[in-house]
């Protein structure tokens, strides 16, 4: 049997995928992103909708094992000078209290402009009233785990 190196890296990477859940972490819709085991594509999940801080960390951890996540990525929204205020704070206590619940590691991940780049990518779409405000959570789960994604492609995280 001949050897292939195509093949033996293409097991190389297979065996270093994992499944990642990306987390757009909001007061009443939380979105919700998952990729495939090989990181090669994220898709949109239903947003979780729950009161509170803890109801939230709660769906969400049960969300994550459904989805067989191995890692959950919370967008971190810090200001544009790169400073972080009372959300980028309240994003961090939620990661790690989700983190203690979920028994998953949690990382943040900068999500800077993801929410205006969602809303862009659905009005560019013509998708607006009720839907828009349905998808628009998920949407910018999945540009914060794409996002990671790549930063894990090249090397960054």
């Amino acid at each position: 049997m001949a050897f292939c190196a195509a093949c033996y890296r293409k097991n190389e990477r297979e065996d270093k995928g994992m499944v990642i859940m990306g987390v757009d972490f909001g007061d009443v819709r939380t979105g919700i992103a998952v990729c495939d085991k090989y990181e090669m594509m994220a898709r949109d999940e239903p947003m979780v909708k729950a009161d509170g801080f803890k109801k939230t960390a709660e769906a969400v951890s049960e969300r994550a094992k459904e989805l067989g996540a191995e890692l959950i990525v919370v967008g971190n929204p810090k200001n544009m000078d790169g400073t972080e205020g009372a959300r980028s704070q309240k994003c961090r206590d939620f990661a790690e209290y989700l983190g203690e619940i979920s028994g998953i590691p949690v990382t943040l991940c900068d999500e800077r402009l993801t929410t205006v780049s969602a809303h862009k990518i659905l009005s560019d779409n013509n998708v607006r009233g009720k839907k828009r405000k349905n998808t628009v959570d998920s949407l910018s789960a999945r540009l914060i785990l794409e996002d990671y994604m790549t930063m894990r492609k090249n090397g960054v995280v």
